[in-house]
């Protein structure tokens, strides 16, 4: 598997613990920056990641900002992506095992180092469930496809 890593100013501490579980998991990954505290745009990082995992050269991308919600906003706006931003582990069992998340947000502020690694740890190891949850995935991908052609 390997995973986009992205975040901005305010969540990269956060995102240097999260590296260190990809790392200790043994998760091939890329970090699309940012690399400092210095004041940043969560769209760009977001995007970067987005289109990574929605072109496929990444299976999965994590996002960390200050809430989680601005770079979740910012990445669902790319067709393919489903971010979700997980705050407790039963949610990110949840998002990758009936939505089939490909991007997990998360926010700085909001959750502790130590809560955030299992949250990542246990949405790595999810799997998407199919059945009935597939169906209502591509009831999703249907909406984007209708909305982008409305432009």
């Amino acid at each position: 598997m390997r995973v986009a890593v992205g975040s901005d100013h305010g969540g990269f501490r956060l995102k240097q613990e999260i590296i260190r579980v990809l790392e200790e998991e043994g998760v091939e990954f890329r970090d699309f920056g940012t690399f400092s505290l210095e004041s940043c745009d969560y769209p760009e990082i977001a995007l970067m990641v987005a289109e990574a995992v929605a072109g496929e050269e990444y299976h999965r991308g994590i996002l960390i900002c200050g809430t989680g919600i601005g770079v979740a906003i910012a990445a669902n706006k790319v067709p393919g992506v489903r971010a979700a931003l997980c705050h407790d582990t039963f949610s990110a069992r949840m998002a990758r095992e009936h939505n089939d998340t490909n991007i997990l947000t998360l926010g700085e502020r909001v959750i502790g180092p130590g809560l955030a690694a299992e949250i990542v740890r246990v949405w790595l190891k999810a799997e998407f469930a199919g059945g009935r949850h597939e169906r209502r995935v591509k009831k999703i991908a249907a909406i984007e496809r209708r909305t982008t052609k409305i432009k």
